[in-house]
């Protein structure tokens, strides 16, 4: 296993519930990394197909010949309006199980003056993507549901098993769409294939659309509560800033299956992310004498991101949609602020990639849950 390198060592003597309380015992000078990193986010991706013009009002399908890929192929670029229904041809249909979905308004004003709502589908790999507008006056999960069967039937693909949202808002609908078809919604934020995509989609769609409106605020924008304490389940016992060479965060991706350790990573190459190997990644390791069992739970979250809090001297975690817990506290002095202002930037010179280790003990060169994180802004739609 790789061993890491500790920018900053922190203990916790003694754990108040749900309060971890921490304290700096040694420091280092602010971590300067180099990185040679690309988020373009349409690197690495398969052609965006437009297989369909329709009007928003539209329900009309069409079967596509290779003559009419060939031609939305080279149309996309002039019709904004397009929507879109592709499947990768080298790709087993029964091989896509868990499927992304965003299904809320765009800064697209239709005929009526009305904000055009539009449903956008694609799985991880991009092999699948699905994307129609819709009046606004017909959201509901009847819609929707209709909607991901004709996704499954168009691209003859089966249901998925899961779905994959990210706006709290749509919770209510997306659910009961999901449980009427037998799809186990997932709330998370680790929909990082279908972030970026919509943010490319801002650029290259919706701003060129007829009716875009410029400055227009998202309906419904990406939920940031205020911390709650940690649940005592997730508490640790100790933990500490950490680096790792890119190199090293892949071994321990790579032992995700090989080893049975919990955790999950992320699809560097589709998210058009290039790192070179002896890059440091930031991290933050955990250790706890119950470190399967706290990794074991962590692991039912969809964990998204780790933030330093410099202001209120402290580090949020990210879960699910709109969770975000307090997960530990540090004595604010001019060293920890600075150790933590490292790492934020050390952070943020890898594009927002990062990762929580989960150990027994912080000297150890064992992980027993390692999650690779990427801190993206929110969607501009």
């Amino acid at each position: 296993m790789a061993s890491f390198s500790f920018t900053t060592r922190i203990r916790t003597p003694t754990l108040q519930s749900h309060k971890p309380i921490s304290k700096f015992i040694s420091g280092t000078k602010p971590i300067k990394i180099p990185c040679n990193l690309s988020t373009n986010p349409s690197k690495n991706r398969p052609k965006l197909l437009c297989l369909r013009a329709n009007s928003v009002s539209s329900e009309s399908s069409v079967s596509t010949t290779q003559d009419q890929v060939d031609e939305a192929i080279d149309e996309e670029d002039d019709d904004p309006t397009a929507e879109m229904s592709y499947l990768d041809p080298e790709t087993d249909p029964e091989s896509i199980s868990e499927w992304e979905l965003d299904f809320c308004s765009r800064p697209i004003l239709d005929i009526r003056g009305k904000k055009v709502w539009e449903l956008v589908v694609c799985d991880e790999s991009l092999s699948l993507q699905h994307t129609k507008y819709f009046p606004n006056n017909v959201i509901n999960s009847i819609t929707l549901k209709d909607a991901i069967v004709t996704v499954s039937e168009e691209l003859g693909v089966p249901l998925p098993d899961k779905i994959r949202y990210f706006r709290s808002q749509m919770q209510t609908i997306i659910t009961k769409a999901c449980n009427e078809l037998g799809i186990k919604p997932i709330p998370s934020k680790r929909c990082l294939s279908l972030l970026l995509w919509l943010e490319e989609r801002y650029e290259t769609v919706y701003t060129r659309h007829p009716g875009f409106q410029k400055g227009s605020k998202p309906l419904l924008a990406v939920d940031n509560p205020f911390p709650m304490e940690l649940p005592e389940n997730l508490v640790g016992e100790k933990w500490a800033f950490v680096q790792l060479p890119f190199s090293a965060v892949q071994e321990e991706i790579s032992s995700l299956d090989s080893n049975l350790v919990f955790g999950a990573s992320l699809d560097l190459d589709l998210l058009g992310i290039e790192i070179d190997d002896k890059t440091l990644i930031p991290g933050l390791a955990v250790a706890s004498s119950r470190a399967k069992p706290l990794a074991a739970w962590m692991n039912g979250l969809e964990v998204c991101s780790i933030e330093a809090d410099l202001s209120r001297a402290r580090l949020i975690l990210s879960v699910g949609i709109s969770g975000r817990y307090i997960y530990a506290t540090y004595n604010k002095t001019p060293e920890t602020t600075s150790e933590a202002e490292a790492w934020e930037a050390a952070k943020k010179e890898c594009g927002g990639l990062h990762f929580l280790a989960i150990q027994g003990d912080l000297d150890s060169d064992d992980c027993v849950g390692f999650w690779l994180l990427l801190d993206l802004p929110p969607p501009p739609v």
